[in-house]
C-alpha cells in the first residue's frame, strides 16, 4: 500500500473524531481499545461486513458506502433498545486511494458523530476485493433489551416507517450496473438514497426499551416476512399481515402501483430501517398474508 497502515489510520480516521468520549481510555493507537461499561447497563455488540459486488457496486459513492456501513450497525443496536458507543473498523483495501479514503471517512463520522459515538480501533490490510467490517458497541439497561424471542399472543405489529423504497433502490442500482437503463429519473433517485442513506431509529428503540412500550424488536434488513419469520421462530407464535395496512410510500406506489409496492414491502431485502415487529396469534410457527 502506498499509504503506511499506521500513517492511514491517523490522517483518515483518528484525527476526524472531534470529541472524546469518557468511558473511553484507551483508543486508536495500541494493540487493543479500552472502556468502561457504566453501572447498571448490559454490553450490546453487534459486527456486519459488506462486500464489494455482493452487497454494493464498485462505483459506489465512497461516502455514502462509510455512511452505510455505520447505519447497518447502528440500526442493529437501536433494534436493541441500546444506546451506541464504540465502533471498530476492519477494511480491506485493493488500493490506498487517499480521496477515497477522505469521502468514505466523512461519511462514516458525519453519522458516528450525530450520534456521539467513538471510534476506537480496527484494522487496514490490502486485498482484491474492498471489505468493509465494523463492530458496534452499545449500552442497554439491563433486562430491557427487546430481544426476539420475547414476542407474546396478543402484540401487535408495528414498523417504524415505510416499506420497500430501499429494495426498489437496489434493483433501480443494479440495472445502472447492469446497462439495463443509463439515467433515472428524480422519483427513482429518492428510492436510490433510501438504499444509500438508511436511518438508524435509536432514539424510537431507547424509548421503547426504557418505558417497556415493547419487549421485542427488530430492523428489517432480510424484508418483513423474512424478519417477522426470525420473531415467530423465536418466539413459538404466529401472525396475520393485512396487506392493505402495509405502509408505502407514495414515491413507491406512484413508480411501480400499489399491488408491486407491496410486494417490494414485503421482500424487502436491503431495507435496513428500523421496526418493531411483534407477532399476534398462537402456534404454530407460522405467517398469514391476508387481503380483506
Amino acid at each position: 500500500m502506498a499509504i503506511a497502515e499506521f500513517d492511514l489510520i491517523n490522517q483518515f480516521f483518528h484525527q476526524a473524531q472531534p470529541f472524546k468520549r469518557n468511558d473511553v481510555v484507551l483508543s486508536i493507537g495500541d494493540d487493543c481499545a479500552l472502556t468502561e461499561l457504566p453501572k447498571g447497563k448490559s454490553l450490546a455488540i453487534t459486527t456486519d461486513t459488506m462486500v464489494e459486488n455482493s452487497h454494493f457496486y464498485p462505483n459506489i459513492n465512497p461516502q455514502d458506502l462509510g455512511y452505510k456501513a455505520v447505519a447497518t450497525n447502528l440500526s442493529d443496536l437501536a433494534a436493541m433498545g441500546a444506546e451506541p458507543a464504540w465502533v471498530s473498523l476492519a477494511l480491506t483495501l485493493p488500493k490506498a486511494d487517499e480521496k477515497w479514503l477522505q469521502a468514505f471517512s466523512q461519511g462514516m463520522f458525519e453519522l458516528l458523530n450525530t450520534h456521539n459515538v467513538a471510534l476506537i480501533g480496527g484494522d487496514t490490510t490490502s486485498g482484491a476485493i474492498l471489505s468493509v467490517s465494523i463492530t458496534a458497541h452499545g449500552f442497554v439497561e439491563k433486562s430491557t433489551a427487546l430481544c426476539r424471542h420475547q414476542a407474546k399472543v396478543g402484540d401487535w405489529i408495528y414498523v417504524s416507517g415505510t416499506l420497500g423504497d430501499a429494495l426498489a433502490g437496489f434493483y433501480l442500482l443494479s440495472e445502472l450496473h447492469q446497462g439495463i437503463r443509463i439515467s433515472t429519473n428524480t422519483l427513482e433517485n429518492q428510492l436510490i438514497r433510501r438504499n444509500f442513506r438508511p436511518t438508524p431509529q435509536i432514539a424510537l428503540g431507547k424509548t421503547l426499551a426504557q418505558h417497556q412500550l415493547s419487549a421485542c424488536a427488530l430492523d428489517l434488513s432480510d424484508g418483513l416476512v423474512g424478519d417477522l419469520g426470525h420473531i415467530l421462530e423465536r418466539s413459538g407464535v404466529s401472525a396475520v399481515i393485512n396487506l392493505e395496512d402495509l405502509p408505502c410510500s407514495e414515491t413507491l406506489v406512484e413508480l411501480y402501483g400499489r399491488e408491486k409496492a407491496e410486494r417490494l414491502a414485503l421482500q424487502g431485502a436491503k431495507i435496513m430501517n428500523f421496526a418493531l415487529l411483534c407477532p399476534i396469534i398462537k402456534k404454530p410457527c407460522s405467517i398469514n398474508i391476508l387481503r380483506h
